[in-house]
C-alpha cells in the first residue's frame, strides 16, 4: 500500500490537518515517517482516526483517547479498555445529566417566581429550597 499524504488524510477523513499534527504532538496518533520532511502516513490511520472520531463525540478526552489506545496493562485487549473506559464515561455522563436536571428544575422555578427583586426571592437567597418552589410557586 501507499503512504498517504496528510492533505489526502484530511481529505478522506474530514479532519484538518491542525487536528492531525495536535494528536501527534500529544502521543495520540503516531508520528508518522517523512519523506523528504513531509509526513506520509500509514493508510491504517484512516481507521485509527475514524476511531477517535467516535471516541470524540461520544465525549472522550485527549487523554482518554490515549488510555484507550496505549494507556493501560498490555494485556488487557482493545475491547477490554474501551468496556473500562464506557463504563467510567457513562458513570460522568450520569452525574452531569443529575446536575443539568437540577439546573432545569432551578431555572424554571425561578421563571415562576414573582419577586420584585432577586435579593428579595427566597430562591436566590437559599430561604426557600427548590421543592419547596416547585411546590409553592
Amino acid at each position: 500500500m501507499v503512504d498517504l499524504r496528510i492533505g489526502e488524510v484530511v481529505e478522506r477523513t474530514g479532519i484538518p490537518a491542525s487536528t492531525l499534527r495536535y494528536y501527534e504532538s500529544v502521543g495520540v496518533l503516531p508520528s508518522p515517517k517523512r519523506v523528504g520532511g513531509r509526513r506520509r502516513y500509514d493508510p491504517g490511520v484512516i481507521q485509527l482516526l475514524a476511531l477517535l472520531r467516535f471516541a470524540r463525540e461520544a465525549g472522550f478526552t485527549v487523554a482518554e483517547m490515549r488510555t484507550l489506545l496505549h494507556g493501560m496493562q498490555l494485556e488487557a485487549r482493545p475491547s477490554e479498555r474501551w468496556a473500562i473506559l464506557t463504563r467510567q464515561k457513562l458513570r460522568e455522563l450520569d452525574e452531569v445529566i443529575s446536575r443539568a436536571e437540577a439546573m432545569k428544575r432551578l431555572l424554571e422555578a425561578g421563571l415562576r417566581c414573582g419577586c420584585l427583586r432577586l435579593e428579595d426571592c427566597e430562591i436566590v437567597t437559599g430561604r426557600l429550597s427548590l421543592p419547596e418552589a416547585a411546590v409553592r410557586k
